[in-house]
């Protein structure tokens, strides 16, 4: 064979190899970039509630289904990307009075230092009332526009759709869902195993605000008289107890025999379930997930081979320090 040929030959051979290689290289990165992981994020409490802050990662120790496991543990630093999904339906209507001044504490205190925050409402069907903003002020203006949109309450359905929302923010962002909605669903359609395993795959981290349909017509403020007569008009009415009131006092208590679903969601994802039945008690249960959120531990770890579907417990606890008290995700089903 001639040289040139010979050098051709040669210089043919060395580009293959650098293809092989580089396909390598790509395929590892590939691979790498999407292991599962399993996140838990963690809130560190003593005797007294108080949060516990600058623990060492070799501080945590967590274990899958009783078998310690090796851990990633960083500061919650990351920005927030939070979604606030509201029930707007007829039996709601004395709850989002007490929403229209809280849009600060949802962009400023909860979402953070360059968070997001998006506004959804649902009843017979899911809205979406604001994509992310920064701006609290876009956001305030949203809940102060909140009223009753129908008798239904999707509460799943509209998890879901915030679940998608959250999807196509950045990876690197913490996902966080607050609802605000009664515990119970009364007219989801899509099924629960398919909202958790969704919630699951994300990594979202799903807080819940609950209050009872019954009690909160009385946490209102007095309805009153509007009449061209000054001497009547601003008279408050007297509370509306008709014969569709009472038997809506039976309707809810036949309503009680549902799943919970803020304490199923809220456990299975590492977050909390507060009730609330004032104004104050409202806002001060966003400054109190405000400050859990942003007090958080986030544990990472890759979970070991193991059946699809298979559940799997998670527990953590704090090396050498029994007085304090781990809270994280009941944890999770294996995925396919």
């Amino acid at each position: 064979m001639h040289q040139p040929c010979l050098m051709r030959a040669f210089a043919l051979l060395l580009l293959t190899a650098a293809i092989v290689l580089l396909t390598a290289t790509i395929a590892g990165a590939q691979f790498k970039s999407t292991a599962t992981l399993v996140i838990a994020p963690t809130t560190i409490t003593d005797s007294r509630g108080s949060y516990i802050d600058a623990l060492e990662p070799a501080d945590l120790v967590l274990y899958d289904n009783g078998v310690r496991q090796p851990i990633q543990v960083d500061e919650a630093f990351n920005a927030v990307s939070l979604v606030v999904a509201v029930q707007t339906s007829a039996n709601s209507a004395a709850i989002l009075d007490k929403l229209g001044t809280s849009g600060i504490l949802f962009t400023d205190l909860l979402a953070g230092d360059r968070g997001e925050t998006a506004l959804v409402t649902f009843s017979d069907e899911v809205r979406s009332l604001r994509d992310f903003t920064t701006n609290s002020d876009n956001l305030s203006a949203g809940l102060r526009s909140l009223h009753v949109q129908g008798t239904g309450a999707v509460a799943l359905e509209a998890v879901m759709q915030s679940l998608a929302m959250l999807a196509r923010r950045k990876s690197d962002r913490r996902r966080i869902l607050l609802v605000i909605a009664e515990k119970r669903d009364r007219s989801s359609k899509v099924k629960f195993p398919v909202v958790l395993q969704e919630a699951q795959r994300q990594n979202v981290l799903i807080y819940w605000l609950t209050y009872s349909p019954f009690l909160q017509p009385f946490t209102a403020g007095p309805k009153k008289v509007k009449s061209r007569d000054p001497t009547k008009d601003g008279e408050p009415l007297p509370p509306d107890m008709a014969p569709g009131n009472l038997l809506s006092v039976f309707s809810e208590l036949a309503h009680q025999g549902k799943p919970d679903n803020s304490v199923q969601l809220t456990r299975a994802t590492g977050g909390r379930a507060i009730g609330f039945t004032k104004k104050e008690a409202l806002e001060e249960a966003i400054q109190a997930i405000a400050s859990e959120v942003h007090r958080q531990y986030i544990v990472s770890f890759t979970p070991p081979p193991g059946k699809p579907g298979e559940y799997h417990a998670l527990r953590i606890e704090v090396k050498g320090h029994g007085d304090l008290t781990a809270r994280t995700r009941a944890g999770y089903w294996a995925m396919p």
